[in-house]
Order: structure tokens, then sequence, then C-alpha cells
């Protein structure tokens, strides 16, 4: 294991990753970037000016209308709706002239006595006293989810359209093959947290929301720019919010979604609208999840220094502490037998592996990893540049493994404050057979003053891997890495060729391996 010095030292202010050719990562200046490049969709660009923003929260909209009598127990029934237990007894508690006196004694004391419970069980656990808007930075997948265009992005499995998430609420559908965009809205479609189409299915979208899940049915052959909000189905269970991520089974017959305020993972039936809560002790919450593409295991994080492994036969789970921090972000090997993962606070990324599984032998009979090995050391790394020294590494945001297994890409916060420490996208060849390995393969960098936010690799891309980057600026762009898949069979002069190994003589960059099997 070694550390991000062996990769190619970043690009120079101005210039911006094109795309990979050639086993070299190659750049051009931004005002140069071709609009579509060829077999990649077009790129968007969202100004923040361009939308519209809510000006009013919900909670405040009370203020707009004349104050009129209401009756005890309508107040009470609308306090229940809006502040649960906690808001009744505070009502029932202030309208002592209305009720008898031992009622609104007793109401206050079991007030006091809840308020004392929570601040004790908010000390244990410390995000329960966030709000919901700055749960959902926290914990989203998002980098400054909170002031970031796009809020959330998702590839569809298997076309070329894709859904997103804007600043202002909105989510839009795109498919460059048609020039309708829809445009989705909803009453209830608000903080939208994440992203997923159903698989094999062309119609349904799951959106995490800050009070339900709402799953949208948008026929592809619609002509209609704004569908109706009775398109979507409404999902919402009693203390699941707000939900930060979501996860479809690969064969698009359950759902899960998750809250840090629920310690239970929601199992959703969808078509029956019903769900099942997997609830374990301990962790405080549940934050993010992924679904292993084999379908055998979903990764579960919670807002503490433990996740948990479940396996999708009996449901049953293994847990894992961390030494520092929670899991902050996980993705899966396209076969679904390694998980790579980061810890907040750690600049490691940690792979577990899942032991291979005899012919005839269910998948979930296969035994769990006994340990987390440490696959790459991204730490703090500074590069000379003629400009200046440039401090790459630190903390990770989020991973993302592309479906051929031989692309690895890794959001690194970097430091907003210091302009010599910018957060930037570190790629890696990977190789998962016969054994794993990592290699450098360089940086992905967009325009000036345009951090990188949100990256998806696309499921289905013919030519290599196609990363998708959202930027802080509000543009989507699309950075293609072309090769030919080891794991395809290719005749011919133009066979696929197998990573490049370690040569001695001049420093290639591209042929030296941060981690091996071999080594390890």
């Amino acid at each position: 294991m070694c550390s991000l010095a062996l990769f190619p030292p970043p690009l120079a202010p101005g210039r911006a990753t094109l795309c990979e050719s050639n086993n070299e990562l190659l750049s051009g200046t931004a005002s140069g970037r071709p609009q579509k490049q060829e077999s990649c969709p077009p790129s968007l660009c969202f100004p923040r000016e361009s939308l519209k923003l809510h000006s009013r929260t919900e909670s405040s909209s009370k203020a707009a209308f004349l104050d009129h009598s209401e009756t005890l127990w309508m107040r009470s029934a609308a306090a229940w709706r809006d502040g649960g237990c906690t808001g009744l007894l505070d009502e029932i508690t202030n309208s002592n002239t209305e009720v008898p006196k031992w009622l609104s004694v007793s109401s206050g004391f079991s007030l006091a006595l809840l308020r004392w419970f929570s601040s004790f069980h908010g000390s244990m656990f410390p995000h329960l006293t966030l709000s919901s808007e700055d749960m959902l930075a926290e914990f989203s997948q998002v980098l400054n989810w909170s002031d970031c265009v796009v809020r959330a992005f998702a590839w569809h499995p298997h076309t070329d359209k894709f859904a997103l998430a804007l600043l202002d609420d909105s989510i839009k559908i795109y498919n460059p093959k048609s020039g309708t965009a829809p445009t989705l809205k909803h009453r209830l479609q608000r903080s939208v947290a994440a992203l997923q189409w159903k698989p094999l299915c062309a119609s349904a979208l799951a959106a995490a929301c800050q009070n339900c899940l709402l799953v949208w049915h948008v026929d592809p052959c619609s002509l209609s720019t704004r569908p109706s909000s009775g398109c979507a189905q409404v999902l919402s269970h009693p203390g699941h919010s707000p939900v930060t991520s979501i996860a479809w089974s690969p064969s698009g017959t359950l759902l899960l979604s998750a809250s840090p305020m629920d310690t239970a993972m929601m199992v959703w039936d969808v078509a029956s609208e019903s769900c099942v809560p997997l609830q374990r002790v301990g962790g405080g919450g549940v934050t993010f999840l992924s679904w292993s593409p084999d379908g055998s295991h979903v990764l579960a994080s919670t807002p503490s220094a433990l996740f948990r492994v479940w396996e999708t036969r009996m449901w049953t789970c293994e847990r894992w502490p961390c030494v520092k921090g929670r899991c902050q972000s996980g993705c899966w090997s396209p076969d679904g037998s390694r998980l790579l993962f980061a810890v907040q606070g750690e600049a490691v990324i940690y792979a577990m592996t899942f032991s291979d599984k005899p012919a005839g032998v269910p998948t979930c009979a296969s035994t769990g990893p006994q340990a987390a090995a440490a696959v790459a050391d991204l730490s703090e790394t500074t590069f000379n540049t003629p400009e200046g020294d440039i401090t790459v590494g630190g903390e990770i945001q989020s991973l993302s493994w592309d479906p051929t297994g031989e692309r690895l890409a890794v959001l690194l916060k970097g430091d907003p404050q210091a302009a010599d420490r910018p957060t930037i996208i570190a790629v890696f060849k990977t190789r998962t057979n016969p054994i794993f390995e990592l290699l450098p393969c360089g940086f992905v960098q967009g325009e000036p003053d345009a951090e990188p936010r949100l990256m998806q690799f696309h499921p289905n891309f013919q030519h290599g891997a196609l990363l998708t980057v959202c930027w802080s600026n509000g543009r989507i762009t699309h950075v293609p890495f072309y090769f030919l898949s080891a794991g395809v069979p290719h005749f011919g002069l133009g066979g696929s060729p197998s990573l490049p190994r370690p040569q001695e003589g001049a420093a290639d960059f591209a042929n030296q391996s941060l981690f091996t099997e071999l080594l390890s």
C-alpha cells in the first residue's frame, strides 16, 4: 500500500480533464472543452440564478393567515400532528386555563421528563439534535449538499437517460434521444437527498425526501413535460424521516430506505405500499445503504462508529465497529464479492472480501470476511508544480466503482478555505480477478473555481467507463475512460489489454501498483 505520491501531479489552473485514452488522462483548456464528445451524453448547466427557490418554509406559512379561535381538541390534534408527543404535552401545559389543573401540572412534569430524556439521548447521539436540513447535509453522499445546485443524480440502469434533483426541489429527467425533459414536482418533494431508478423497469424512479419516499411512475413514451403528482406513490412510516439513502434490490422487487432518526432500516414492497422494519440495537439510526450487484448483501452505515453488512436470504447481519468515526461511503465490486468503504476522519480505503462460493451453493451461504484490510492510503500529499505547491488527499466524501470493475473514483474533500488544498477526484485502475489490485490513474478536475460535489459511473457505457460529475457551479459533465474491459473477450489485434505491470526504468505513473493482494 502506497500513497498518492505515485499519482501524476494535478492539472495547471485553467485546464480540465477531458478523457482517458491509451492509459493516460488527457486534459485541455476549460474553454476548449467540447460540448459533446463521441458516444458521450451532452453536458448540462443549471445556474443558481435560474432556480426559483422557496421563499417561505412550510413551518412559517402560518403567519400568512389570520388568527382565529380553535377549540382545545383542534389545537391538540394539530400539535400531535406537527410535534408528536412533545407538541401535545406542550399545548396542554400552555392551555392551563382550559384544562383541569392536575392535567396541566402532570403534562408539564411529563414534558420536562421527556425533554430531559431527549437531551440525555442527544448527548449519546449528537446527530439527533440537528435539524432535518442539517441532518441531510451531514449524512448525504453529496459534498456540501445544503448549498449544492444538483443535490442528487441517478443514471438509469439499462438506458442512457438520467434523473437529477435540483436545489429548488424539482426533479428533471433527461434522455439524449428524446426532445422532452419531464420536470417532476410534488408538494411532499422537499429536500431530495437521493434518487434511484428501479431495475428492470423503464418508468419507476424512487426519491428520498425530507418526510417520505416518493416513487414516480413516468411513462418514457409520454410527451408531457409536467407529469401529474398523481403519478407518484407516497411511502411513509412514523419516525422514519428525514430519508437520507435508498437502495433497490437488483431484481427491483424490494426498496430499502434509511433515516438517521430511525434505528430501523425499512424494506418496502412498493406494489402494496407496505414495509417491514429491520431493527438492531446500537448505532443511533441508519445513514447510508448500498445493495451488492448480486443481491446477496446490503451495506448499512449508522451515525456512530459501526456499520452492518446484511445477508438478504435470512436477513441476518454482521456488526463491524470502526475505530475513529462512522462509515462514510462504500461500494461493491461487480460480482458482489468485495466491499470497499471509507471511514469518516480517515484517509484510508478499506476492503472486505467475501469468500468464494462453491458451485451449487447459494450466494448467501458464503461465510463473511474475518477482517477489513487497508488497500489505499490517501493521506495528504504535496505536489510541486510550476504554479506552486498543491496538497491533495485527506478525508474521503464518497466512492464509486464502475460496473466493469476496472475504474474506482474517490471524491476527496480537501479544504475549501485553502486554495492549495482543492476538492478533487482521484481515479484508480482496479482489477478484481484473479487477485485484487489498485493502480494509479490520475486526478479528475474541472473548470476554474468549480469543485466536484457528486459523481456516478454510467452503468452501461460500451467503450470502457463513463464518469458523470456534478460541479459546484451547477454544471454536469461526463468524463469517458476509453479502454477494452479485461472481463470481456476481444479478438484480433485490438484484443483486451491486461492492466500494466510495474516496470523498471522511467517513472511511469500509470504502471505503479498502489495495492496488490500478493503483497498484502
